[in-house]
């Protein structure tokens, strides 16, 4: 028995030991975790909570009078959103796949609750809940995550169990019509943006579910009918109306309804190449820009970092997207790869969104930047989907990951 202990030890291998070299072993879930797409993830929400800062320090009207209550609000949302993705990673995505009726009643709930008196409006979009103490949600953000996750369940059911090679009519139609329900939903909030970005993840669902372009196409015809019918009915509100008259008319009303994007524009121009430094910028600080810790939160990376800041956000966003679409590449389930393939769309109409209207090539349509716009539900989410792309990673198979004769890691999610 001695003999036996000592040779461990002796082996270089204590107890202490053998756990780090476990964790860090080749097949263990630490080293197979995407690393760039969490240290990417990382680092933006790192510097969102410097821009966030920057922006409402000296904001004596929102801050209650704290210089640090939204760096603060956003260190805790982040923290909250790492542990959701830590949660998703444990229970893993395909173990979530069997939730999925449960979690897409929950959000349809959720976005139906704000349509009661239980609602309120912030910007003009009837589209939160308050809870009371300063907190709200947003459940349009979760309703993005869903419909993703529910899609991919009905397109790949089928598909994933080797009864047909790509989705049939019948199962394309029943997955429309699950997104198509919170998306209605959501579009009498008005929440325009949420709509728009959940009209793009569908067709990337769609296009990584290997359905019939015919889908593609006649959802494309089927969307620009329906643009030109709601505004020809009316549906919009006026401010959502007069952001596209500014957008297509930068010069219409610069006081008004052009403000935002002029100011934009401004703060971002000034930024040169280096910017003004941080916590130096004029706009910024003179408060210029509205809603610069929310959607304008690039006009602060635009004037005080310049190009290169504004640069670096791409960059890590870009990360993000690269290796979640190696991740859709790599995995041999169906469900998996409309998952990633899902969020990969989100992401990147998203981002392109948000930094497209603080440059003035896209209408202002009130949408955070992921990762970087202070928001406690959209911190949540995006969160919660990196968790998915994290165990979509985990779970794929590992017999290229493994040398003959290694046995191979835990095929499912860290808890099995």
């Amino acid at each position: 028995m001695s003999g036996g202990v000592n040779s461990f030890h002796v082996s270089g291998y204590g107890p202490e030991r053998a756990g780090w070299t476990r964790l860090f072993a080749r097949d263990s879930p630490a080293r197979r975790l995407d690393w760039p797409i969490l240290l990417a993830a990382t680092a933006l929400s790192l510097l969102g909570s410097l821009l966030v800062f920057s922006a409402t320090r000296n904001r004596t009207d929102i801050n209650q009078g704290d210089p640090y209550y939204f760096l603060v609000r956003h260190w805790l949302n982040t923290g909250i959103g790492l542990a959701l993705m830590i949660a998703v990673l444990w229970l893993g995505h395909r173990a979530l796949r069997t939730a999925v009726p449960v979690l897409y009643g929950l959000s349809v709930l959720l976005i139906l609750l704000v349509l009661t008196p239980l609602g309120s409006t912030i910007n003009g979009a009837h589209s939160w809940i308050k809870l009371g103490g300063g907190f709200s949600i947003q459940p349009s953000e979760f309703v993005k995550l869903t419909i993703i996750l529910g899609m991919a369940m009905l397109l790949a059911a089928r598909v994933d169990a080797g009864d047909k090679p790509h989705p049939g009519h019948r199962t394309v139609l029943q997955a429309l019509g699950l997104a198509a329900v919170p998306m209605l939903i959501v579009m009498l909030m008005p929440d325009l943006g949420s709509v728009m970005v959940m009209v793009v993840i569908v067709l990337g669902v769609l296009l990584a579910s290997g359905a019939s372009n015919r889908w593609i196409f006649g959802l494309i015809g089927t969307g620009a009918i329906g643009a030109i019918t709601v505004w020809q009915l009316g549906v919009l509100d006026e401010y959502q109306i007069n952001r596209f008259a500014a957008f297509a008319n930068p010069e219409l009303d610069p006081a008004g309804v052009g403000y935002n994007t002029n100011q934009a524009r401004i703060a971002i121009g000034s930024g040169g190449l280096t910017g003004s430094g941080l916590f130096e910028g004029s706009q910024t600080t003179g408060q210029f820009v509205p809603e610069q810790q929310t959607d304008f939160v690039f006009t602060v990376a635009g004037e005080e970092l310049g190009f290169v800041g504004g640069g670096l956000i791409i960059v890590l966003l870009g990360v993000i997207l690269w290796r979640a679409c190696r991740i859709a590449r790599d995995t041999t389930d169906l469900y998996g790869t409309i998952v990633a393939a899902g969020v990969v769309a989100w992401f990147a109409f998203q981002s392109f969104e948000n930094i497209g209207m603080t440059l003035g090539i896209m209408p202002v349509t009130g949408l955070p930047l992921p990762f970087v716009s202070y928001g406690g539900s959209s911190m949540f989410a995006v969160w919660l989907a990196v968790g998915l792309l994290q165990s979509i990673r985990l779970q794929r198979p590992l017999s290229a990951m493994n040398p003959p004769g290694r046995p191979p890691a835990r095929p499912a999610g860290l808890l099995v």
